[in-house]
């Protein structure tokens, strides 16, 4: 019998990128009817928000994926908003989880939240060696800090917690929203804007040499649920390809996807965040028997698909989130 068959699952963020993909395997592994939390109905940074939640699901497990976030732009703009919001949604949920009796608690941590100096590739035990890179550390510090909030829970309660860290997720269901949209999102509504316009260029933020670890959304929900069975113990886990690609040969590869005919050129002047960004994968495989399924490629023909499948309206140019 399925783990997930006649358990009751909670997800926030269970509208998002990671939460959709999320919601779809915990149905085909026999979760029938995961609840998916939304915004409007239940504002998860007042304390009562989280109460009423949880006292109406009662769930056995919860997934907490939701988060206030956005590019570099906006974290520069609204730091306390960033650091207050997602501090207050995850002390909220984890403390009252532990409180009405949750089982699990499983939160989707920030890839962005390792020292910007760590060795590559990225260790769990390297999360605090350092600060994260400034411009995101608002962000990255209130997502970090749910981990010591979830040691201290399993010392003193026993209470297990596992703190999955992805990389740079992508994957149907991502927001092509300037102000929110991941590298991926944001270039592939670029490329899909100049193929159907006819444009002879597409501009790129950055020089094109920073890279990132990325991860199909899909295999990471994958990861996530191996993570809840199977760890009986408050953990921190990457969940990602544990490959290196540099902004440079996904620009290339898009041209490829996408049929953009035209030339790439590059916004030197424009940030790109941190310069290097690449997981070790080592612990999921071990403990989880981890291992990303989707290629890039792969998984950028099934994201260029579904963003032509929802004949995305053209946006403008603007800042990825890194």
């Amino acid at each position: 019998m399925s783990y997930w068959r006649g358990k009751r699952v909670t997800v926030t963020g269970g509208a998002g990128l990671l939460g959709c993909h999320l919601v779809q395997a915990l149905r085909e592994h026999g979760c029938d009817d995961p609840f998916v939390v939304r915004s409007r109905d239940y504002d998860l940074t007042q304390e009562d928000g989280a109460i009423r939640l949880l006292e109406t699901t009662r769930p056995d497990i919860v997934f907490h994926l939701a988060g206030s976030v956005g590019g570099i732009r906006a974290n520069r703009e609204r730091p306390a908003g960033f650091f207050y919001d997602n501090l207050t949604m995850g002390t909220f949920m984890l403390h009252h989880a532990q409180r009405l009796g949750v089982r699990r608690f499983v939160a989707a941590g920030p890839g962005c939240g390792y020292p910007e100096g760590a060795p590559l590739p990225l260790r769990e035990e390297s999360l605090w060696d350092g600060p994260p890179q400034a411009e995101t550390a608002p962000y990255a510090l209130a997502k970090r800090l749910l981990q010591i909030q979830a040691r201290a829970y399993y010392e003193q309660y026993g209470f297990v917690s596992i703190i999955a860290i992805p990389g740079n997720l992508y994957g149907p269901h991502d927001k092509s929203d300037p102000a929110e949209a991941t590298v991926i999102a944001s270039l592939v509504a670029k490329f899909l804007r100049a193929v159907e316009a006819r444009e002879e260029s597409v501009q790129v933020w950055g020089s094109g040499d920073a890279t990132r670890d990325f991860i199909y959304a899909g295999d990471a929900a994958l990861g996530m649920l191996a993570a809840a069975e199977g760890y009986d113990r408050t953990e921190v886990v990457n969940l990602s390809s544990g490959a290196e690609t540099s902004i440079r040969e996904l620009a290339a590869m898009l041209t490829e996807v996408t049929g953009f005919r035209g030339r790439v050129t590059w916004e030197a002047d424009q940030p790109e965040g941190q310069q290097r960004r690449w997981f070790d994968i080592t612990k999921a495989r071990r403990d989880l028997g981890f291992a990303p399924r989707v290629s890039l490629r792969e998984g950028l023909e099934r994201t260029v698909e579904w963003y032509r499948s929802q004949r995305a309206a053209p946006v403008t140019p603007g800042e990825p989130r890194r």
